[in-house]
């Protein structure tokens, strides 16, 4: 559940039957795309355990043929500007929608860094789990245990996906970034050469539907709400602007997060 909210009323999640029939006709072939890939997934991890010592360089993959997989069902299209480099690293992106993590997900071999909290969701923690989420607490306590988690990631050849704003918007906007978050990449123990790229997501939405059809913010049920993006016959599109990375060295946290705020705030404006 994003913590951001708006004075104004979300959209309608109400289907009409046509709407209803299509969005469970969606889901069952979701479900079944499903089985293939939790198989692939495991079949993966043993092997990453087996030639790699656990660094995850099949299970991304997998991951990846799944978001498009499910992206092509639902019928969102991916407009690319730039490349994600493949190796270690870290993307920053702004924070719109349940979405964005497939959206992501299609576009490179990733791993997602998220709240403690998401571990203990019934369904979607276990699967967070499986697909090498990177869970961690957001307490000034254990900031140093937290950055040696990421230090240890990074260090395994990963690239992990933070949201800086720390919470889905409307998708209409690019709230602040919060500055705490970049100073794990400057900690003594992170690997030399770090870097930080910079990535937009602008969602266009169908024709003659609200512009925050996208967004997942406040109290929005996400059950009503993918049900509802899964019934849209017509769909829209979401353009992914991968920006030049930003090396972390003789950087602070301030100004690291305004030069990634600024890229992304730039790159949302002409998506």
């Amino acid at each position: 559940m994003s913590t951001w909210d708006s004075s104004i009323p979300p959209p309608s999640t109400d289907l009409s039957t046509a709407e209803r029939r299509r969005a469970f006709l969606r889901l069952a072939v979701l479900a079944l795309g499903l089985v293939p890939t939790l198989l692939a997934l495991v079949l993966a991890r043993m092997a990453e355990y087996v030639t790699h010592a656990g660094a995850r360089r099949l299970s991304p993959r997998v991951m990846r043929l799944y978001c498009r997989f499910l992206l092509s069902v639902i019928g969102v299209r991916v407009e690319l500007r730039g490349t994600v480099p493949m190796g270690r690293g870290a993307l920053v992106a702004n924070h719109a929608s349940w979405l964005d993590i497939f959206v992501l997900g299609a576009t490179a071999p990733v791993q997602f860094v998220a709240k403690s909290e998401v571990a203990g969701w019934p369904g979607i923690g276990h699967l967070a789990r499986l697909v090498g989420t990177v869970f961690i607490r957001r307490d000034r306590r254990e900031a140093q245990a937290q950055t040696g988690v990421l230090a240890a990631e990074f260090r395994r050849g990963h690239r992990l996906v933070f949201f800086p704003e720390g919470t889905s918007t409307d998708s209409t906007l690019v709230l602040p970034f919060k500055a705490t978050l970049f100073q794990a990449f400057l900690a003594p123990d992170m690997p030399k050469g770090l870097a930080v790229q910079p990535v937009s997501l602008r969602y266009h939405v169908p024709e003659n539907t609200d512009p925050r059809f996208y967004g997942w913010w406040g109290g929005m049920d996400f059950a009503s709400h993918f049900l509802r993006i899964l019934g849209q016959g017509r769909q829209g599109r979401v353009t992914v602007t991968c920006h030049p990375p930003v090396v972390c060295a003789g950087q602070t946290r301030k100004t690291l997060s305004s030069q990634c705020e600024a890229l992304v705030r730039a790159g949302f404006a002409s998506g």
